[in-house]
């Protein structure tokens, strides 16, 4: 009959106590449904799967000063969490405008902010990179405050399909869009042995560059597939297999991080982008505009840093952070990729 409810299929039970895979973490996946459970995994200083945990809101918001009735430009949405913030301080009259690259997350954060109160009328977002902030800004006029999270999400982090872990079998992709561009797989299909461990090395200061770029061409050489994340992570273990038993564990574990990380950031031209971002963001900014940009590593802080005093210098800024913000001791305890960002700002003049 046409009235009769559907089946209900029971959920498939995951082997152990504990679910491993991305998709078995209904829980974590669900944190509407299951708060409690999504806080206990927050207290014990991890991220929920499919979430992501906002580093320095405290630290930014005083560096912002967000008034009543600005506008302001969150240049990397991402999960939400810093944009929600800043548009609680917003009020009535306020816009805030967000970009963000990545076509599945994008729509997803809209609908969240949507839910909570933050329509169309308040919160402006679009699909664009954040190099073209000149862009954005002929729609929304000078932008009194503009915050850029540097760091990958940990929505894209933790889903294997996305080819940004080593943790699970999942495509080489590493693409914040994986619509545009080539794959970290095509990339590594046509680089040579050279340019392969000068990407490793600048990208991401791996020791043992020359090591693990010679072990990658020799084996597309050989015709072996290397498609997926994991046979990336074989091939650098295979790669470093003289090194001394008790830390090698480890040190294949940091190269794999390392060269994850060196790809993505090649794959999607980071360091471009961050450097025309860069470029146009005073002209973006209204007098006495306030930015604020947190950044992961070394190359992203070095390159921010000597813009912001770049341009101290020739006066198109008023006042730069003298040195990085860190994270305060209790939130790098509770939230461990907190230790390594860094958060400096600027004022336009």
């Amino acid at each position: 009959m046409d009235d009769e409810k559907p089946k209900h299929v029971r959920r498939v039970r995951y082997k152990g106590k504990h679910p491993k895979s991305f998709k078995e973490k209904y829980k974590e996946l669900n944190p509407d449904q299951y708060a409690e459970a999504v806080e206990k995994i927050k207290q014990q200083g991890r991220t929920p799967a499919g979430m992501h945990r906002s580093i320095c809101v405290r630290e930014i918001l005083e560096i912002l000063k967000i008034q009543a009735g600005e506008t302001g430009l969150d240049a990397t949405l991402g999960y939400g969490g810093h944009s929600l913030e800043m548009l609680k301080c917003l009020g009535a009259g306020g816009r805030l405008f967000a970009i963000d690259v990545d076509p599945y997350e994008l729509p997803k954060t809209k609908e969240r902010l949507a839910a909570v109160g933050y329509g169309s009328e308040v919160l402006i977002t679009q699909q664009i990179n954040f190099s073209k902030i000149d862009k954005v800004a002929e729609e929304a006029g000078s932008f009194n405050f503009v915050l850029a999270d540097l760091g990958v999400s940990y929505m894209q982090i933790d889903n294997p399909e996305r080819g940004f872990t080593f943790k699970y079998e999942g495509p080489l992709d590493l693409r914040l869009d994986p619509e545009k561009g080539r794959s970290a797989a095509a990339l590594l299909k046509a680089i040579s042995r050279r340019e392969l461990e000068e990407l490793l090395f600048e990208n991401a200061d791996e020791p043992h560059h020359k090591e693990i770029a010679s072990a990658i061409v020799s084996r597309i050489a050989k015709k072996l597939p290397l498609e997926t994340t994991i046979q990336l992570q074989d091939t650098i273990k295979e790669a470093l297999d003289f090194l001394p038993k008790d830390v090698m564990k480890e040190e294949i574990k940091k190269a794999c991080q390392r060269c994850f990380q060196a790809l993505r950031i090649t794959v999607n031209d980071e360091f471009g982008a961050l450097e025309e971002f860069l470029e146009k963001l005073p002209y973006a900014l209204a007098p006495g505009g306030r930015v604020a940009i947190l950044t992961f590593h070394s190359g992203e802080d070095r390159r921010v840093k000597k813009s912001f005093q770049h341009l101290l210098h020739f006066g198109a800024y008023s006042d730069i952070a003298p040195e990085p913000i860190r994270a305060s001791a209790q939130e790098s305890s509770s939230n461990p990729r907190a230790r390594s960002a860094k958060l400096r700002w600027a004022v336009k003049a």
